[in-house]
């Protein structure tokens, strides 16, 4: 038979993980509040010893989430932490200013329109404006997709080296008849993708759905997103051109409304 003490003692084993997420995330909110604290301060903070918080600052500081200051013996808030804000805000940077462009976009097409970023081995769907042809469209946003059976993730691939695909597509499955699962062919359909400023995929991540893509650049030309217009076969594999030049159009939009058009003016200047 457990005892009322052994079951308390497990609950604290099981919940020990989250415990200590919660104590890590107490502590970047009493630096981000008073600016710099010392181990004593925080174990105070958090009602527990200070060698409890001496091990969850330093756990902290390993991911440099926090940093000592000058005066050693006090934390404050590190550059890990403006890392992962800069993120979040490039993120959301994309996402507003291609909003009224993926309307225009929608209407133009009457397809669905849809953002998308490089998340880890696949594509991250980010934002999606459903066309007046779109009846039911299925919600895409905070989705992952394979990077090598669709549009989305030609395009973001094709700012990539040879030594990062081999790290985010150690394997290549196939999905349909039509996927391509050689690294030699996606290599030679990436360097048209370049060249040409878009990418198709049609059947390939499954029968019956097309899509086209373009790069969204940052002020300094790099591909941090993809804008994709994507429907049925039957509809849009008829319209492949005419789409990827609207699509296209669109993308540079959003890329001078990030800053790029206007670090190349600076540039040649």
């Amino acid at each position: 038979m457990t005892t009322a003490s052994e079951e308390r003692n497990g609950a604290r084993d099981a919940n020990g993980g989250v415990q200590s997420v919660d104590r890590a995330l107490t502590i970047l909110e009493v630096l981000a509040r008073i600016g710099e604290a010392g181990v004593t301060e925080v174990a105070a903070e958090l009602g527990v010893h200070k060698s409890t918080a001496f091990r969850l600052v330093s756990t902290l500081e390993a991911h440099r989430l926090v940093e000592q200051t000058g005066d050693r013996g006090k934390y404050r808030l590190g550059v890990g932490v403006l890392r992962l804000a800069g993120a979040t805000t490039a993120r959301l940077d994309v996402v507003q200013e291609a909003r009224p462009v993926c309307r225009q976009l929608a209407a133009d097409t009457g397809e669905t329109v849809n953002i998308t970023v490089l998340s880890e081995s696949s594509a991250l769907y980010l934002d999606q404006v459903a066309g007046s042809s779109a009846l039911q469209p299925h919600n895409w946003v905070g989705q992952h997709i394979p990077l090598h059976a669709t549009s989305n993730g030609k395009v973001l691939l094709s700012g990539l080296d040879d030594a990062a695909l081999r790290r985010l597509l150690p394997t290549m499955p196939s999905y349909t008849p039509r996927t391509v699962t050689r690294k030699a062919e996606l290599r030679s359909e990436l360097e048209r993708v370049r060249e040409q400023g878009y990418a198709v995929a049609v059947d390939e991540l499954e029968i019956g759905l097309a899509a086209v893509a373009a790069p969204i650049r940052n002020a300094g030309g790099d591909i941090i997103a993809s804008i994709s217009v994507s429907g049925p076969t039957f509809r849009l594999g008829e319209r492949i051109d005419e789409v990827a030049g609207l699509v296209r159009a669109s993308a540079l939009e959003v890329s001078l409304r990030l800053g790029w058009g206007h670090r190349q003016v600076t540039t040649s200047a």
